[in-house]
């Protein structure tokens, strides 16, 4: 696979942060790959896809209004060619090695994590609301 892989322009490297894994990189984004348990795909994901930033592979979170590349260190917002490479790369990484593609995937970069801010503090306990029409204390 790695072979195949490198005949298709895909950098492989040992990655240090994962015992037995290799960091897998094209067209600015990266992911890191271990062996697989199934026998019907020789990898699996250690680390998912994303943008390469600095040598680490960045999360793609979305925020409900856009999509940012998140790392251990900072937040950007993610641009276009950064989502079309991590979706081309991604879905001929997938190809090659044998990894299951799903349809809604195929349709575009799907994001690691959904922080929408609309829905902070919607968790928390509200108060009741007021009943004029029940009688208060005593009258």
């Amino acid at each position: 696979m790695l072979d195949i892989l490198r005949a298709h322009s895909f950098e492989v490297a040992p990655f240090a942060g994962v015992q037995g894994s290799l960091l897998v990189s094209k067209h600015g984004a990266a992911a890191v790959l271990v062996p697989s348990q199934q026998p019907d795909a020789p990898a699996a994901f250690a680390v998912h896809p994303g943008a390469l930033v600095r040598g680490e592979v960045a999360r793609l979170l979305d925020r409900g209004y856009q999509k940012f590349i998140k790392t251990s260190q900072f937040e950007l917002p993610a641009t276009a060619a950064q989502l079309h490479a991590i979706h081309t790369f991604t879905e001929e990484l997938k190809l090659l090695t044998g990894a299951t593609s799903l349809y809604n995937e195929s349709l575009g970069t799907t994001s690691d994590l959904y922080r929408y801010d609309r829905l902070k503090g919607r968790e928390a306990a509200q108060p009741a609301p007021a009943r004029p029409w029940e009688l208060a204390g005593g009258h």
